[in-house]
């Protein structure tokens, strides 16, 4: 081996994780090394051309509120951008971009590049150094050796991936990349246990082969967008989607076909995404369905590449085009890339701290897709964790952890490290139990702060969020303490907007909780002053759902007790009496921080947890005991027989007491 070079962090993949957690070690002062297979892989969009989206849309947003760069790069490539669930609560509204792919790869590149204390390389990793116990570096295919204080595995889907189309099979990555063929391998021998799943992707098409008057026309909002508070928001749409369907004869010749799927010929062996099925699983699964929707995306701006969203498959190459044939717009298709399943391995999740550091590999990280998840949005939030906490950790500073009630981030993260992953993890607004207070629109009123006081939110975007947040205070400020008389012209404004006059003074704010009203038009109607569109947003959801956040608010600080109670990391959980040998084995194993994570692992029971709130207080009893005794010895060493000392507010007596 020939040692190249020595960093204090090396990223093992460039792809959404990878990108992620290599800025913000540079950023944070770290120098860095970022390696890929190929220098075309970087924050490469091997899926659907699209950021965001129910659930994930949120997890952008705190990522750009921490400091990284998804949101950013996806406001500056986007072609087209809609807010999802606008007839369902804010809770649950959904920013969703159709990205340029190409751009967006070349965007993120480029911040790479030019990003100080970071280095990129184009190297096939082989395998981990170890010494001590510890990571301290990698090898690589043409035998380099670099050597590192941490190092973040952000591996994707590359590991000893496959490719499956049929009866075809063959060693591949994604977009016919070239795999990482050996690091698993080696991860074994080092002592991870390693999982093996599967994820699939639809075929892309030749839009100039479509009909597109057969399919219905999806714009972009006429709304301006922006995921990030440091974009502008802006009209981004620059190219439609169209939508449509299959229908029953696709699902005839999928049905005539099913056994030539790879899966049901039982040649799959990875697990797959339930959220996110193939087509033949749907037609399978979903029998009494007479068709699936079909969304038809552009891939760029200067590609004729359409992405058939919804028909996922791992099929042979002639079923697919006979099926795709029968779907409206589709009867001339030329498809330029086939659908595809890939299946590849990962390290166990549970192997993780909430750090996203390797219990039993002090120095080992791993962040992103290949932590069980599916989506860049989840890989991104990740490798930004880990990347935080590798440079903290190098820097002897405490640990970066979001709660559950403090972002989506914390749901994901302690999702995977204590429930782990049996399948691949889609994030969903429905997995936070706090979700009315975690919405995407006060992410940076969240988060912000928290990016700054650990080095990552640098000062020109602090500065920028400071002024955001002034908007918002002012906004509150006016809607609190703002009041309505009911003169002749208030009741009459009221009344031309369809609600009911006053009938005694009346907070401004209680006008706005009406279901009818709008601060818009108040600020048209009543003469309400005009504020920043942003900080009208916030301040009208906050004043509308004012009771339920107020309820969410009580849950977190009733979980805050559980969560606040920490335990130790040398807790010798196996030889605990009275708890059941499942939770004993499975706490050992993920190693909980907090009496809270621990009430969360799936098989350690309520009754358990009591029982270790005995232990635990126990433990700080004794713990308690130990440091009084060294205080007072430490405070009197040497006391003559009948001689007093005051410790605190007590008296000990040489006669009284062995010192």
């Amino acid at each position: 081996m020939y040692l190249i070079d020595t960093y204090d962090v090396i990223v093992v993949g460039a792809g959404h994780a990878g990108c992620e957690a290599a800025l913000a070690a540079a950023r944070m002062g770290c120098r860095t090394l970022l390696t890929t297979i190929s220098l075309d892989n970087v924050a490469m969009m091997p899926c659907n051309p699209a950021v965001g989206g129910p659930g994930k849309s949120h997890l952008v947003k705190e990522i750009d509120a921490l400091g990284g760069e998804m949101g950013i790069a996806a406001d500056a490539t986007a072609v087209q951008m809609r807010m999802l669930n606008r007839g369902k609560g804010p809770a649950v509204y959904a920013l969703r971009a159709q990205s340029d792919k190409g751009a967006y790869h070349r965007y993120m590149k480029n911040v790479v590049e030019n990003t100080d204390n970071l280095d990129l390389k184009q190297v096939q990793v082989m395998d981990i150094i170890v010494e001590d116990g510890k990571c301290v570096g990698i090898t690589t295919e043409l035998d380099e050796e670099y050597r590192a204080k941490a190092v973040i595995l952000c591996t994707g889907t590359y590991l000893d991936s496959m490719i499956i189309i049929g009866d075809t099979m063959y060693s591949g990555g994604p977009n016919g990349m070239r795999p990482s063929v050996g690091l698993s391998a080696n991860l074994k021998k080092h002592g991870l246990e390693i999982l093996r799943f599967k994820t699939g992707t639809p075929s892309r098409v030749d839009r100039r082969s479509l009909h597109m008057d057969k399919m219905e026309l999806e714009e972009g909002d006429p709304e301006n967008h922006a995921f990030s508070f440091m974009s502008e928001r802006k009209d981004r749409n620059k190219r439609n989607c169209w939508l449509t369907y299959t229908n029953e004869k696709t699902h005839e010749i999928i049905r005539e076909n099913i056994m030539r799927a790879p899966k049901y010929a039982g040649k799959i062996h990875g697990i797959g995404a339930r959220y996110c099925p193939s087509i033949e699983d749907k037609v399978v699964r979903f029998a009494d369905k007479d068709r699936h929707q079909l969304f038809v995306e552009p891939e760029g701006l200067d590609t004729t590449e359409m992405y058939v969203q919804g028909m996922s498959t791992s099929m042979p190459i002639d079923v697919q085009y006979a099926f795709l044939r029968t779907i409206p717009g589709f009867e001339d298709v030329k498809m330029m890339r086939p659908a595809y399943a890939i299946e590849y391995d990962l390290p166990d999740p549970l192997q993780l701290y909430p750090t996203l550091e390797v219990i039993k590999l002090p120095g080992l990280y791993s962040a992103g897709q290949s932590n069980g998840t599916s989506g860049y949005e989840e890989a991104a939030a990740q490798g930004l964790v880990a990347g935080i906490n590798a440079a903290l950790k190098i820097q002897g500073k405490d640990p970066f952890i979001l709660a559950r009630h403090e972002a989506y981030i914390g749901s994901l993260v302690d999702d995977l490290v204590t429930k782990g992953a049996d399948e691949p993890y889609r994030m969903m607004t429905s997995r936070s139990e706090y979700r009315l207070i975690l919405r995407q629109d006060n992410a940076d009123l969240r988060l912000t702060e928290k990016g700054h006081s650990i080095g990552l939110v640098g000062e020109e975007r602090y500065a920028r969020f400071l002024e955001r947040k002034k908007k918002y205070e002012e906004a509150m400020d006016y809607i609190r303490t703002q009041r309505f008389t009911p003169k002749e012209e208030i009741n009459r404004a009221l009344e031309s907007m369809g609600t009911a006059p006053l009938t005694t003074g009346t907070g401004a704010d209680q006008i706005l909780k009406r279901p009818e009203m709008t601060y818009w038009k108040m600020m048209e109607m009543l003469g309400c002053p005009a504020f920043d569109e942003e900080a009208v947003e916030e301040m009208e959801i906050t004043v509308k759902y004012e009771g339920y956040i107020a309820r969410q608010e009580a849950a977190v600080r009733k979980a805050a007790r559980m969560e606040n109670e920490k335990l130790s990391l040398d807790m010798d959980y196996l030889s605990l009496d009275g708890i059941s040998i499942e939770a004993r084995q499975k706490m050992d194993k993920i190693r909980p921080l907090s009496l809270g994570q621990a009430a969360r692992i799936p098989g350690v029971s309520p009754a358990d947890i009591s029982v270790l709130m005995v232990y635990v207080k126990q433990r700080k009893g004794k713990k308690g005991a130990e440091e009084r005794r060294l205080k007072i010895k430490t405070a009197c060493p040497v006391l003559e027989m009948g001689e007093a000392v005051f410790v605190g507010n007590i008296i000990f007596r040489a006669d009284t007491i062995s010192v």
